[in-house]
C-alpha cells in the first residue's frame, strides 16, 4: 500500500506541475507596456476595472463584439472581445493575447489584447 501512495503522490504532482505549466502567467499592464515587443503574441491575464467600453449588439443576429479599456492601477490598455462589452466600473481578469496595431471598427488602438477568456468579481 505504500508503494500505491508512493505512486499516487508522484502523479498528482506531475499533473500539478503540467497544469500550472499551461496557465498564462498574471501581468501588470505597465509591465506589458514597458517591453512590448517582449509580449507580442503571447498569452497573458490582467487584472483591473473596467475605465471605457464601445460595443456593438444587434438584436435577432448573432453580431456583437467590441473593444473596453482596463486600468490596473499602473496602467490601462485596450481589450477588444468578441462577446457583449463588460460596463464601465466592472471589476475583470482578463486572459488573452497582447498584440500591437489592435484595432476595432476602423479605429486602431495600439497596443492592446484580444480577449480569449473574461472573469467577473474582485481582484
Amino acid at each position: 500500500m505504500n508503494k500505491t501512495v508512493r505512486i499516487l503522490a508522484l502523479l498528482f504532482i506531475a499533473a500539478a506541475v503540467i497544469f500550472a505549466a499551461g496557465c498564462p502567467q498574471r501581468k501588470t499592464i505597465a509591465e506589458i507596456e514597458r517591453n512590448p515587443s517582449r509580449h507580442i503574441n503571447r498569452e497573458f491575464v490582467i487584472v483591473g476595472v473596467v475605465r471605457d467600453s464601445y460595443g456593438l449588439s444587434i438584436p435577432g443576429t448573432p453580431m456583437r463584439g467590441g473593444i473596453y479599456k482596463v486600468d490596473d492601477g499602473t496602467g490601462s490598455i485596450w481589450v477588444v472581445t468578441e462577446r457583449t462589452v463588460p460596463s464601465r466600473g466592472a471589476e475583470i481578469a482578463v486572459r488573452g493575447t497582447v498584440g500591437n496595431g489592435v484595432s476595432w471598427s476602423g479605429r486602431n488602438y495600439g497596443l492592446g489584447m484580444y480577449e480569449k477568456n473574461r472573469r467577473y468579481g474582485r481582484r
